[in-house]
């Protein structure tokens, strides 16, 4: 059984088109009526437009094999709640056609999904809004948000630079929250009704931010090369031995070659 991510790992990040064994590796799965959930912290766009997206690429997932942040969103934020919104342009275009309502006067909740050009003076608003008793919620928790071939912070990295400056804790709505993990496990049930965390493996690109809390869980983890890292040795030297994947692999053909 397994939980896969999908940009870096199932889709590269600047083309968006499928990475080497991508395809054939979610065929091979259909075909052996393999469990899996393909999870991802997609918040750019819908989940049914995303999901219809990688089904036109060649991704042949079924709807009931998907699983992002924007599906369980309302569960931790309600629509009557005031919320001042970072992100992308396109995501905020989504939490508007979902229905909440931006506030950037008082707001109950600071929500941050990724971009690459947060400016000073939206981290110094978020800083008061937080200061001020508003809870601040991440999209997910993911460590780098890779575009143009260039690396910037992610949403994980922005979430703990605000608790540094404000002391104030965070929650996260993707992953890696056991949140976020226990929905797609729960849902994988419909596949196979005794799934549990310790038979699934999760592929992914992003060690700190998928890989290391999927393990804590008890699962165990496929690190690929294909996204986030250019080698292994970037990460995995700092990295205690207990967080170590238990494979490591260029791209999903290798994982593919492997079973």
């Amino acid at each position: 059984m397994y939980f896969i991510d999908v940009q870096g790992t199932l889709i590269e990040d600047n083309t968006k088109l499928p990475i080497r064994g991508a395809v054939e590796f979610i065929d091979h799965l259909n075909q052996t009526q393999t469990p899996y959930m393909v999870i991802t912290n997609s918040t750019k766009y819908a989940s049914d437009e995303f999901l219809a997206y990688l089904n036109s690429i060649g991704l042949s997932i079924p709807k009931e094999r998907y699983l992002d942040p924007l599906m369980v969103l309302e569960r931790h934020l309600g629509l009557n709640q005031k919320v001042a919104a970072y992100g992308s342009e396109e995501f905020l275009k989504v939490l508007g056609k979902m229905g909440y309502k931006l506030n950037f006067a008082a707001p109950d909740v600071v929500l941050i999904a990724i971009k690459e050009n947060f400016t000073p003076d939206e981290y110094a608003q978020m800083i008061e809004f937080i200061l001020s008793g508003a809870r601040l919620i991440g999209m997910h928790e993911t460590t780098l948000y890779v575009k143009h071939h260039k690396r910037y912070p992610g949403v994980g990295a922005i979430l703990k630079m605000l608790e540094f400056a404000t002391s104030c804790s965070y929650t996260v709505v993707g992953k890696p929250s056991t949140a976020f993990f226990e929905e797609a496990r729960l849902r994988m049930q419909t596949q196979r009704s005794d799934a549990t965390f310790k038979e699934i493996t999760i592929i992914s690109d992003d060690l700190k931010g998928d890989l290391i809390g999927a393990r804590h869980l008890g699962m165990k983890g496929i690190f690929v090369l294909s996204g986030k890292y250019k080698s292994a040795d970037e990460i995995l030297p700092s990295t205690p031995l207990q967080d170590h994947p238990d494979a490591v692999y260029s791209d999903m053909q290798e994982v593919l070659e492997s079973l």
